[in-house]
């Protein structure tokens, strides 16, 4: 796999399409800490580490609206693996005038948007979700 933070993103997206109530993906520190962020911001309903006997599997529970549209509408992902996105705290970009989130990998850990201006502090532009 090139890109896992691309893969995780993917599969969010394509279980969100067919209606999934959950989704399993291969476990890591940062897939961790982008899911706590989802998870704290209302995107998913919650999440569990599944161990194992390699790296471990994430389980995302997914959200819908009352109608069944799913809440994440779209995910992006900005940094690849080619070509490094790097913003700092004056140029940190609003996802949709502030509906959107957009994830930072920061020197203080993984963040929102909101989080890493309210800090003052840039890093590497990771996705954006609305």
């Amino acid at each position: 796999m090139i890109d896992p933070i691309a893969d995780y993103l993917t599969r969010i997206r394509n279980a969100c399409m067919i209606r999934k109530n959950w989704v399993e993906i291969p476990a890591s520190k940062l897939k961790a800490k982008i899911s706590l962020v989802l998870k704290n911001k209302g995107y998913i309903k919650d999440v569990i580490l599944i161990k194992d006997n390699k790296q471990g599997i994430l389980r995302l529970f997914l959200k819908y609206q009352n109608d069944g549209r799913p809440v994440i509408y779209e995910l992006e992902r900005i940094s690849k693996e080619s070509l490094r996105v790097y913003v700092n705290s004056n140029n940190i970009p609003r996802v949709k005038n502030g509906l959107g989130i957009a994830i930072l990998s920061t020197s203080s850990g993984v963040m929102t948007d909101k989080e890493a201006r309210k800090k003052n502090i840039g890093g590497e532009y990771l996705c954006k979700i609305w």
